[in-house]
This record gives structure tokens, C-alpha cells and sequence, in this order.
């Protein structure tokens, strides 16, 4: 069950890659960056039951950055008032 889950997660990242390569997906699309977050989050608890290090690094960073990303998305565009 674990080796489905594992490859669930890393089908949602490399799909949204793809996604990105072939327009089909903007790396500004929520979409783009829920997939990354969810791929990346499965990912690093597989990695952390594993004790693999280094891939835990890897995948618990891109779901950092793909939450950081789609937080932005999230809030909106700022805007900033000049006096």
C-alpha cells in the first residue's frame, strides 16, 4: 500500500511538471502548486518512515516552496502604497 501512495505522490508532481513543460499548467495556477504541495507532502512522510534523509531534505523544501507559492496565490497581489 505504501509503494501506491509513494507513487500517487510522485505521479502528482511529475504530472504538474509536465503539465508546466507543455503549457498546460502555469506555475502560478493553483493547481500547479496544490499538486506539488500534495506529490511533495506524501512523498516526505514516505521518506521520514524510511529514515531517508536526504530525500525527506529534497521533498519537505519543495512542499515549503510550493506552500510559500501557493499562500501567495492565495493572499492575492499586493499591492504597496506610496506616500
Amino acid at each position: 500500500m505504501e509503494q501506491a501512495v509513494s507513487i500517487a505522490g510522485a505521479l502528482l508532481i511529475l504530472a504538474a511538471y509536465a503539465g508546466n513543460q507543455f503549457a498546460l499548467l502555469d506555475r502560478r495556477d493553483r493547481v500547479y502548486n496544490v499538486m506539488n504541495l500534495v506529490g511533495s507532502v506524501v512523498l516526505t512522510v514516505i521518506a521520514l518512515r524510511a529514515s531517508q534523509w536526504g530525500f525527506v531534505l529534497l521533498e519537505s523544501v519543495w512542499a515549503a516552496v510550493s506552500g510559500w507559492g501557493l499562500l501567495s496565490l492565495l493572499r492575492g497581489p499586493q499591492t504597496t502604497d506610496s506616500p
